[in-house]
């Protein structure tokens, strides 16, 4: 197999519901209305200007220069979603959602999810997104490294589960270690521009291959030391996604996992990152990821505690403290190898003058390969 062929063949797994197709069209049509939605923004400042005293306009004189620049990296992340749509299709293999018509009117919410996705390429798949990996994926592969060493990769069959996967760099990186790195994510937004990274980017080698452009931070307008911080283009993706060095070691379940993701003893490790706190009730994650895991299996798991849903109107949602999540661990069988407390950022624009850092729980725990007497 051609080395740009490594990943074609690994689609997308999804089951099709009226629910899904809903949520299909809504992204469908978000990322549509990305172009219409930033534009408006600058068009808000550019009225702002206007309103200024002539006197006060002529202090800014490259104001107008700064908005028409803006209005030119809005076309060009456009132009990037525009061939994420019309990749996406490929994506799925089931025809009810290639054929789907998009009548499902978008939000405003949809849409602020198109633009942190954009975000989210630079965290995964750029060069100015390394700091944020280093700090968030390394740990975890580290300790995936020490606890599940692979001494064969090429014949071994060491299943890696990244539930909440994103973009996929992490299991990309754990497939190019040798394992068997599967992805699981729900959300749309996420799978189709994975997919068109994965498996649209064309090239001849590690060396020579196509880069797309954005501008992430167009949008910004707070907080801002230069206005060429913002206006930055990111080239990415920063490596070539076909060039791992062990076939069929990638693939991408979509889906809900605690839907897709049920087979008993299915997995040597699960790695979650920045995922646990997309529960609704973190404690049925936590029975299932055991549920799933080999005896002698373990999770390895960094992230915060933000609580998606945390305040959310008509929606249920049970928030716990890390040490709640130590002690039930145990309860559920696990046992606990390691804990660490590590610092980072995430989809943070490094030349904002504003960033958000938390204080992630890094723990390592495993499921014993006895069962405890009562």
């Amino acid at each position: 197999m051609d080395a740009s062929d490594k990943l074609s063949d690994e689609r997308i797994t999804t089951t099709v519901d009226e629910e899904e197709i809903i949520h299909f069209t809504q992204c469908i049509n978000a990322f549509k209305g990305y172009k219409k939605s930033a534009l408006k923004g600058v068009d808000l400042c550019a009225s702002n200007y206007e309103k200024l005293p002539d006197s006060h306009k002529r202090l800014l004189p490259d104001y107008y220069k700064v908005l028409e620049e803006k209005r030119i990296c809005i076309e060009r992340n456009d132009t990037y979603l525009k061939d994420v749509i019309t990749c996406c299709g490929d994506t799925f293999t089931n025809s009810t959602l290639q054929e789907v018509d998009a009548p499902v009117a978008c939000s405003s919410f949809d849409i602020s999810k198109v633009k942190s996705t954009l975000k989210q390429i630079v965290r995964d798949w750029s060069t100015d997104g390394a700091s944020e990996r280093l700090a968030c994926y390394d740990p975890i592969i580290k300790e995936v490294l020490k606890y599940k060493p692979l001494t064969d990769p090429e014949n071994e069959d060491v299943k890696v589960l990244v539930p909440g996967c994103g973009l996929g760099r992490l299991t990309w990186e754990l497939a190019r270690h040798g394992y068997h790195g599967i992805g699981n994510e729900f959300s749309f937004f996420m799978l189709f521009v994975s997919s068109q990274i994965l498996n649209n980017c064309d090239g001849d080698s590690p060396e020579d291959f196509h880069q797309y452009q954005i501008h992430p931070w167009v949008e910004q307008t707070c907080n801002v030391k230069e206005w060429r911080n913002v206006l930055k283009a990111i080239n990415f993706p920063d490596v070539w996604p076909a060039s791992l060095p062990f076939e069929n070691r990638f693939c991408m379940l979509a889906g809900d996992f605690l839907e897709i993701c049920t087979t008993e003893n299915e997995y040597d490790c699960v790695a979650s990152c920045f995922f646990l706190d997309t529960a609704h009730n973190i404690i049925s994650y936590l029975e299932n990821i055991y549920r799933i895991l080999k005896p002698g299996g373990i999770l390895v798991n960094n992230g915060p505690l933000l609580y998606h849903f945390s305040e959310m109107k008509d929606t249920d949602s049970i928030e716990l403290s890390f040490e709640d999540i130590l002690n039930i661990l145990p309860k559920i069988g696990f046992k606990i190898i390691k804990t660490e407390w590590l610092a980072s950022s995430y989809t943070c624009n490094p030349a904002s003058m504003m960033k958000y850092q938390y204080q992630c729980g890094l723990f390592v725990a495993e499921k014993p390969t006895t069962t405890a007497p009562s």
